[in-house]
């Protein structure tokens, strides 16, 4: 954005941020499950802008949703997945690093419910649930853009709304519900740069809808058309005749033409009446 300021050239910036999954009660759970898997592990192992970063949902379902992430995962990577040719490795031994400390962290270690394992030789990472992890963690603070998946309690779904809406904005959000009134109060309250409803980072894939960021999460918006209407100038032109010239906008500027201006902002038929007449015995 710097290099581009110095020519007026104009900038799409499509950033990240903590992409959160909010998960209702009343789905198809392992549909619901096999969705997020994808958009977690499935995207480079956790290492995409858009993949979910953490989930929200209540205290009385989330072990029920666990043990559905259990049962998918084993399904999907094995029993033992650092063994796995479909799980990929962490970019670079730094990033490697990073994600060590997010799970080493004191308030956090004890919160793993599933996965942890690491081969630091091969920079992988196995699919990690934390549970119940507090929110001033640092894995609850930055964006993870790894494997780790927190899960975070609340007691009502409706509570999610001010989880995500405390933090910065993210680049998508995520909701799975049948609600049609949560829909609706999801796509009206929470502002990030995409939303999805019953999936994951499947809008990325699709051209006509724009795909950027909000907030700390970018700016402005691609794909398609919307990619030509970024970088294009609207020259605006407008034509006109000699006719009915308004004698308002030149001088000499009495009180008649004063009130005659305002009563055409104003918009009174009574005003401008009443202005005439009164320009007219100026």
């Amino acid at each position: 954005m710097a290099a581009a300021a110095k020519h007026l050239t104009p900038v799409v910036m499509e950033l990240g941020g903590k992409c959160p999954v909010i998960v209702d009660s009343d789905i198809n759970l392992q549909v619901a499950t096999r969705r997020i898997i994808a958009g977690k592990w499935g995207c480079n192992n956790g290492q995409a802008c858009i993949s979910p970063d953490y989930i929200i949902t209540m205290k009385d379902y989330a072990q029920k949703l666990i043990d559905s992430f259990k049962c998918e995962l084993e399904r999907f990577y094995g029993k033992n997945p650092l063994e796995s040719k479909d799980l990929s490795r962490i970019v670079n031994s730094n990033h490697f690093a990073r994600l060590s400390k997010l799970l080493d962290e004191d308030k956090v270690s004890s919160k793993i419910v599933h996965g942890g394992e690491r081969d630091k030789e091969n920079l992988k990472i196995t699919p990690t649930i934390l549970l119940d992890v507090p929110r001033d963690s640092l894995i609850m603070n930055e964006e993870i853009f790894g494997p780790l998946l927190p899960v975070f309690l609340v007691d009502k779904v409706e509570d999610s709304f001010d989880v995500i809406n405390s933090g910065t904005k993210p680049l998508a959000a995520y909701l799975f519900t049948n609600k049609k009134k949560l829909k609706e109060k999801f796509v009206a309250t929470v502002s990030a740069g995409g939303l999805v409803i019953n999936d994951t980072t499947v809008h990325l894939a699709e051209p006509t809808l724009p795909f950027g960021g909000v907030g700390d999460s970018g700016m402005g918006a691609y794909h398609g058309k919307f990619s030509f209407d970024a970088f294009s100038h609207k020259k605006a032109v407008l034509y006109r005749g000699f006719a009915c010239d308004a004698f308002v906008r030149y001088p000499p500027y009495t009180r008649g033409k004063l009130g005659l201006l305002r009563a055409l902002f104003d918009g009174s038929i009574v005003g401008i009446i009443r202005a005439l007449l009164g320009w007219s015995k100026a």
